[in-house]
């Protein structure tokens, strides 16, 4: 590796780039935490749906609170296993980071009059994930 500036030459690995898997590894530590705080809100709908601050008539997308409890347990499930697959940094987990991210998110803008702050803090995690994987993911070489 010269010490010059200018393009990167073909032999330069992916291991140059540590920032890259910075970001992706912070994606992943927080889908996984993003999962498990979805799988116990889900255990929370099903066990004591009166922890939450309205009725499920009061809900975005009004359907009782075991159906989202099921929603959110089987969600949880799902990307806590993105982030697992992205530690990996393969291209394919990526895809599956993002998408687990984005539904993530839209699951949270329906369940928000349920649990407003946790909800608006879960939606911005998802977002800085969705952030991370597509501004540095093309940093990490498909291995």
């Amino acid at each position: 590796m010269s010490l010059t500036a200018g393009p990167r030459s073909s032999r330069e690995s992916s291991f140059d780039v540590p920032g890259a898997y910075g970001w992706i590894g912070f994606a992943s530590v927080i889908l996984v935490l993003l999962g498990c705080f979805h799988a116990i809100q889900g255990l929370v709908a099903l066990f004591d749906d009166e922890k939450y601050a309205v009725t499920d008539s009061g809900l975005i997308v009004s359907v009782d609170y075991t159906a989202w409890g099921w929603v959110h347990l089987i969600g949880g499930i799902i990307v806590a296993a993105a982030g697992v697959a992205l530690f990996s940094g393969r291209l394919w987990a990526r895809i599956v980071g993002v998408v687990a991210a984005f539904a993530s998110a839209i699951v949270n803008i329906s369940f928000l009059s349920a649990y407003p702050i946790w909800c608006t803090i879960m939606i911005a995690m998802d977002v800085i994930v969705i952030w991370a994987i597509t501004v540095h993911g093309a940093e990490m070489k498909d291995a």
